[in-house]
């Protein structure tokens, strides 16, 4: 694979992103199927430098996410986003690995591990086992079982993946080569939205593990605020959905002449404020995160509340365009169908009341003032 290394600190990854979206944007109908997958806006990605861009500054790269760039980080992921849910899926997967790649793995790991990313490898960050059932590494260091839920299976060809001693145990993290095309079983995956991530089972069964596939140590995985704080990635690209459903509702609203109508200029008001209020939860929530400034508690708390934010923001605007635009928004050939669904797909993420309720105690447990309590002030 032959890709483009991004530049020193001149290359600019949210210019490359505004490009990656338009493409994708106008590929993701024809990629809306069982089956379907963006090839295509994935070599983009690493033709423009962005599969490269989050490695390191001292590892080579131009450090996509450090700070000062957090915030770019935050745009990238929402751009990439807007132009296909699918893709951001899979990209913020591979930044999700990366970073990982950079906290826990060694000098040795890092070089060989972004060297890859450099090529044009995909990432991927796998943890979801069979129901009753757990990937494990055993005596011999091979691999007995599967991974569920995995986006980009048979496109990752570096999956991030944790495995257990049993389930329920602490995991631990591997980085695994894989082919592409092999040991993926999409059958299962028949999904309201987000048709086109590519997810499935993956096989990993008698697959021989070296000491050097071995990412930091039990447990590893869970450490906060780096494990829960990562949430605000995934609610930047949600971000994106939600301004993709918006313009199509906006743009419907002008092409049929109802911008005049005070009811629909009050929907879509109400969209704007929603929409508004989602990016500044993003940004805040990316900014804490780099900064690390806080107790981990309460960098988890923001980040619990940010990513609540936007899922009702996305609720939000999804009910306001779909009774905008009524019927017509149902209809497989109008742009809002299969937005709405690859929003309303992507928003359902893992345990939302535990979110929510981890926060509140926090919250309840502080002596602050509310306007102090994500304040760099607090003490750790």
């Amino acid at each position: 694979m032959d890709q483009r290394t991004p530049p020193d600190l001149a290359y600019d990854a949210v210019a490359a992103a505004r490009q990656v979206a338009a493409a994708a944007a106008a590929r993701a109908a024809g990629q809306d199927r069982d089956d379907g997958f963006p090839v295509e806006d994935v070599a983009a990605l690493g033709h423009l430098g962005l599969l490269a861009a989050p490695i390191p500054s001292g590892e080579g790269g131009v450090g996509l996410g450090e700070e000062p760039g957090a915030c770019d980080l935050a745009a990238v992921l929402r751009l990439v986003g807007y132009g296909s849910l699918a893709l951001g899926r899979i990209y913020e997967g591979h930044v999700n690995a990366l970073q990982l790649v950079a906290r826990y793995g060694t000098l040795t790991q890092g070089g060989r591990l972004f060297a890859d990313a450099r090529a044009g490898h995909l990432f991927g960050v796998w943890n979801t086992d069979a129901p009753g059932e757990c990937l494990r590494l055993g005596d011999d260091r091979r691999l007995r079982g599967v991974k569920t839920f995995a986006s980009g299976a048979g496109y990752v060809t570096r999956a991030l993946v944790t495995v257990k001693r049993e389930p329920g145990a602490p995991p631990l993290m591997l980085v695994v080569p894989l082919e592409p095309g092999n040991r993926a079983d999409l059958t299962g995956w028949r999904a309201h939205g987000m048709r086109a991530s590519a997810t499935g089972t993956v096989d990993f069964e008698d697959i021989a593990v070296n000491e050097d596939e071995i990412l930091g140590t039990w447990d590893d995985y869970h450490r906060q605020p780096t494990f829960s704080g990562g949430a605000w990635r995934f609610a930047a690209v949600q971000l994106g959905g939600i301004e993709a459903v918006f313009d199509a509702w906006r743009a419907h609203l002008a092409a049929m002449g109802r911008g005049g109508d005070p009811h629909q200029l009050a929907r879509l008001g109400e969209g704007a404020i929603a929409v508004e209020g989602a990016r500044h939860w993003v940004e805040r929530a990316a900014r804490i995160v780099h900064e690390d400034d806080l107790a981990p508690e309460r960098i988890v708390a923001f980040v619990n509340l940010a990513r609540l934010a936007v899922e009702r923001a996305g609720l939000d605007v999804l009910q306001l365009a779909q009774r905008s635009v009524g019927l017509q928004g149902f209809l497989r050939e109008h742009p809002l169908e299969r937005l709405s669904r690859d929003l309303a797909t992507y928003l359902r993420q893992p345990a939302p009341d535990r979110a929510l309720t981890t926060a509140a105690a926090e919250i309840l447990d502080s002596g602050e003032m509310a306007n102090d309590l994500f304040e760099a002030r607090v003490l750790r």
